[in-house]
Formats: C-alpha cells, sequence, structure tokens
C-alpha cells in the first residue's frame, strides 16, 4: 500500500517531520514516498496512487502553503486518506477539512500515522471523528529515513567567514515545558516535552554527515528544557564528529539559569544560539508571559559573548502595545545591547501572531482588540490602535524582503530601516550608528526565520 509524506515549507531544512515518519510506516510495511515541496515539485503520479497523504503542517507558513494544496491533493487522489499532521493541524482543523483533508492530528504524530495506515491496509474504514486531535503519549522513537529527500546541498546552509557550511536538521526533544502566551506550541503540548533518545538522534546526524554535513541545526523548541539530555548528547556528538558545528534554540530565562554549561556548549563545537527575545520593553515581555526582562537580555548577551557564541535573537517588533516611541526605542536597544550583527533584517518587521487557541486570548485587552478567527489568515485579525505601525510594519517587511544592495552589512540596513522609520512616524530615533566597531559576521542561516 503506497503512502505519500508531503511538506510545504520548514524554514529550509530537510524535513525531520517527514523523516521521522517514513521510518515509522516503512516498519509498518508500508510504501513510501516524501516530498519535499519546497524544493520538489510535486509527484502527480505517486499522489494519485496513494492510498495514505501526509501533509506536514509545523508552522503557519506551511499551513497556509497546504490549505493552498489540499485541492488539488483531493482532486489527484480522491480515494486516498488526506492527513494533516504537526502543531498547527488540530488547531485548525475546521479549515483544513474544509479544503480537503480527512483527519488533522498533532503532537506526537507517528503512531498515529502508523495506526491509520494499518486500519486501510487492513480494508477498515476510518472514523475521522474518533482520531484523537492531539496525541502526546511517549513514543519509542526509531531513526528517522530520509531517503528520496534531495540532497542537503538543496537546503539552507549555515554561512561562516570561511563559507557556506553544507547543513543537517535533526530535533533532540519536541514540545516545551513553558507556557509563553503567543507561542503555537503551547496549545498542544500544555507545558509538555517529550525527548528524543541520544541513540536515534545521534544516528539521525551520523546519517547525515555521511550525506555531507558539516554542521547541524538542533530544532528543539528549547535545548535547555532537558539539559540532562542534551549535555550528554552534543558531549557524544563532539567525541564521534570533533569537527562538526552545531547550532541550538533557548530561552533567555535558560541562558541564564544554565550559564554555567554555556562554555561546554562551545567546546563541543556550538556556534551560534538562537533565543526568541521577542521585546525589549518590560511590559510587553510581561503581557507575553516569556520569563525574561530587558536586564535579562543584556545578561545574557554578555554570558554568550564570554563563551563565545554568537547569538541569532529573534524578536515581535511590532505589538498592539508597540507606540511610535516603543519602536524607536527598540532599535536603539538593538545598538546600545550590541546586536546589530544578531539581529537578521525580517526580526526588525515581524508582527504578532494570534493563532487559534493562543493564551494571548486570555487577556481581555486581546480579546478586545482582535476579530473573529480569519481561517484562511489562521490567525485572529488586529489593527493597531495607531494606523502609522501597521504602515510602518507594512513597508519595513517590504525593506527586510526585498533587494539587498550588494554586500550590504547589518548595520548598514539598519541605517535604512532608520529612514524609513523617520519617513513614517513623527518620532525619528536618536541613534547615532558611526561609532560601531566593524566586527567580522556572525555565523547565520542562509534561510531568514520565519514563522
Amino acid at each position: 500500500m503506497h503512502v505519500v509524506l508531503l511538506s510545504t515549507y520548514e524554514l529550509g531544512h530537510q524535513p525531520f517531520g517527514l523523516a521521522s515518519p517514513a521510518a515509522w510506516l516503512r516498519r509498518a510495511g508500508a510504501e513510501v514516498r516524501s516530498c519535499d515541496l519546497a524544493v520538489q515539485p510535486l509527484d502527480r503520479a505517486a499522489v494519485a496512487g496513494a492510498a495514505l497523504l501526509g501533509l506536514y503542517v509545523p508552522m503557519h507558513t506551511a499551513t497556509r502553503l497546504a490549505a493552498d494544496l489540499l485541492p488539488q491533493l483531493r482532486a489527484l487522489a480522491p480515494q486516498a486518506l488526506i492527513v494533516c499532521y504537526g502543531l498547527y493541524a488540530p488547531l485548525n482543523a475546521e479549515y483544513l477539512r474544509a479544503r480537503g483533508a480527512d483527519v488533522c492530528v498533532g503532537g506526537e504524530f507517528e503512531a498515529a500515522l502508523v495506526e491509520l495506515y494499518a486500519t486501510l491496509r487492513a480494508g477498515g474504514r476510518i472514523d475521522a471523528a474518533s482520531v484523537a486531535p492531539v496525541r502526546i503519549e511517549r513514543l519509542d522513537f526509531v531513526t528517522p529515513e530520509r531517503a528520496g529527500l534531495p540532497g542537503l546541498v538543496h537546503y539552507a546552509k549555515l554561512i561562516t567567514p570561511a563559507g557556506p557550511q553544507i547543513t543537517g536538521y535533526s530535533e533532540a526533544s519536541r514540545g516545551c515545558k513553558h507556557t509563553c502566551r503567543h507561542c503555537p506550541i503551547v496549545p498542544v503540548y500544555g507545558g509538555r516535552f517529550r525527548v528524543i533518545p541520544r541513540d536515534v538522534v545521534l544516528a539521525d546526524v551520523r546519517r547525515q554527515v555521511a550525506a555531507g554535513a558539516r554542521h547541524i541545526t538542533f530544532g528543539d523548541p528549547d535545548f535547555f528544557n532537558g539539559p540532562g539530555h542534551a549535555l550528554p548528547l552534543v558531549r557524544a556528538l563532539h567525541a564521534e564528529f570533533p569537527d562538526l558545528t552545531y547550532d541550538v534554540t533557548i530561552k533567555v530565562e535558560h541562558l541564564l539559569r544554565h550559564a554555567a554549561l554555556l562554555p561546554e556548549l562551545r567546546a563541543t563545537g556550538c556556534v551560534l544560539v538562537t533565543s526568541a527575545v521577542e521585546a525589549l520593553d518590560d511590559a510587553i515581555l510581561q503581557r507575553l508571559a516569556k520569563g525574561h526582562t530587558r536586564a535579562d537580555v543584556g545578561r545574557a548577551v554578555e554570558l554568550l559573548q564570554a563563551a563565545g557564541l554568537a547569538l541569532n535573537a529573534t524578536f515581535v517588533a511590532f505589538t498592539p502595545w508597540t507606540s511610535r516611541a516603543g519602536y524607536a526605542a527598540f532599535l536603539a536597544g538593538i545598538v546600545d545591547l550590541g546586536l546589530v550583527e544578531s539581529v537578521s533584517p525580517v526580526q526588525y518587521a515581524l508582527r504578532l501572531l494570534i493563532p487559534a487557541g493562543s493564551r494571548l486570548l486570555e487577556l481581555a485587552e486581546v480579546r478586545q482588540l482582535v476579530g473573529p478567527f480569519d481561517q484562511a489568515a489562521l490567525a485572529h485579525p488586529w489593527r493597531h490602535p495607531d494606523p502609522a505601525l501597521d504602515a510602518l510594519q507594512r513597508a519595513a517587511l517590504r525593506l527586510a524582503q526585498g533587494s539587498a544592495p550588494r554586500g550590504e552589512t547589518r548595520v548598514q540596513f539598519l541605517q535604512r530601516l532608520l529612514a524609513l522609520v523617520a519617513e513614517h512616524l513623527d518620532v525619528t530615533p536618536s541613534i547615532s550608528l558611526e561609532h560601531l566597531v566593524p566586527r567580522p559576521p556572525i555565523p547565520y542561516m542562509s534561510e531568514p526565520w520565519y514563522c
């Protein structure tokens, strides 16, 4: 029985969300075809002959692309059971089913896909209403199988002064023990996380190194959710591949709590830490329930610098509580904290997304601000009380996504952004960039961070 697994977008990575369930399904006897539509054309013949189509929806952009694709899949394979799986599947099940999906499941989805396959193979009927939309039981993971996916050379690379490094991707855990109000993980995992056994992760990395990887991105929502799992893993990884580098994502709160572990990250090959700073305004950080303050951000920056680790800071630059003076202060804070090289252009333009089930809706001020859930947008729409801020956000996003002058540095981009701010607002940021000492570019991924 044929199964086709499809991914529309996974931040420029070779999709773990295809490789992991492919291994499970092949072990169950399925003939699996994996197709990453971010870098491959749709295999229409394979889709037409499938009994089960799995469409991976781990994030907002991927889900919008999947929703556009679903009617085509349904037309090509009217006989197939179409399953949307991943974080955004249960949150947007009604809309995805209206577009052509039969079943939506999120969380630890591998076992659910195998169960659906086994029912089909046995000639049974699937009662979609009886399929649990969220699965978070502990699984006995198997090593992901990446056969049939494009080679790593086709995916995002780590850009370093020495040149681009072919990059693999793996996960050592899923879910998160924290409940930040704006995070889409929270409605599915509810403050829980699940580890993937060390031997499975090492086997997955080993295969990618054999396929040419010189750097690995660990896609865990927070690598330090379980430091007792993470540190032995990277020690073993470094012992086997001493020249391999890696990057991880860690909360500001955990950077401070586990500061003593940062030098060992560097010693085992970590070169870049992504941290969702989100804001430099304490009132906004409190509304988002981030668990840190602006002062904590400054301390985390110092700790990372002392450990020799580069920071990739991500932000939600535009929120309902961002004022004109507040946005100017945000830009000034980036400069004051020495973060200009740590912020990619798109991070100056991202707008708060309020997905289905968001904890932000616990706040009365948010409920009063947002409109009814927009299924096509996969979010509750909101407008800023100051239209000039919405206009600036759109202009800043166009600037970040537009063609940059060849060889433009991040300092030079910020100079262009400051000019744009002066055009749109009656608050001109009093920021001088002339004093910045030129630094070598930090390592960064060739694919910008999107949601």
